[in-house]
Formats: C-alpha cells, structure tokens, sequence
C-alpha cells in the first residue's frame, strides 16, 4: 500500500471564507487560533506574487511569513500585531487595503487625476 502524501488545501469561497480541508502543516489546538490565522494569511498580499495571498501563494517568502504567522498565532499575539509586524516589515503594499497616508496618497488618487487630466484634454481637442 503506497503512503499517501498530505497536502493542505486552501479554497476561498465568494464569501471570503477561508476553509482548510486538512490542517496537518499547521495544526491548531482550537477553531479561535485557526480562524485567525486563515483570516491573517488571506488577507495579506504576498509581495512576490502581488496578486495573491499568503495563504494562495507557494512562493517562498510567503512560505516563511505563513510559518512566521502561525508562530505568532501560537504565541498568543493579537491581530493588530502580526499585521504590525508584517507591515513594518514589507510596508503597506501587503494590504490589500493601504491606510490613507503621505505615502499612499498616490495610490489613493492617482487614478482620479489622470482620468481628470485625460478627460480635460480630450474635451480641449474636441473644441479645437
């Protein structure tokens, strides 16, 4: 009898729910610890990838912060601080929704200006 190999895999459903059909590469005494780490690591992009989580994502990095995660999770930290410390870390590019700062100014209205600018001259060139 061949020995089957355990593989944790993570779907994420139209609700944003995170379900874990097998926590063997990271066991969790309680449902309140597992919880918040699927919470952390789905809602955390991952600076490699950029267009998925830590939780979707196998690239190393990820790897390492998921484990890192889980180890704070164990320790009893809170969210607010494991997001801190991953945030500190890698900046705010790791949330999927940036705080409105000096720095994320850009990010936040960039987008309007140039749509503004854009339809500003088009408007010009009509007239002409």
């Amino acid at each position: 009898m061949e020995r089957e190999e355990s593989k944790t895999a993570i779907n994420i459903d139209a609700s944003n729910n995170i379900d874990a059909s097998n926590s063997d590469i990271y066991p969790f005494p309680n449902e309140i610890e597992k919880k918040l780490f699927y919470k952390i690591t789905g809602e955390l992009r991952c600076s490699v990838c950029q267009n998925q989580t830590l939780a979707e994502s196998n690239a190393p990095l990820a790897v390492d912060l998921c484990q890192e995660i889980y180890r704070q999770v164990r320790a009893q930290y809170t969210e607010e601080k494991i997001v801190e410390f991953v945030v500190n870390r890698y900046g705010d590019f790791v949330l999927y929704r940036p705080p409105l700062t000096v720095g994320t100014t850009v990010l936040w209205f960039g987008p309007f200006v140039v749509l503004t600018l854009a339809l500003v001259l088009m408007i010009r060139q009509f007239r002409k």
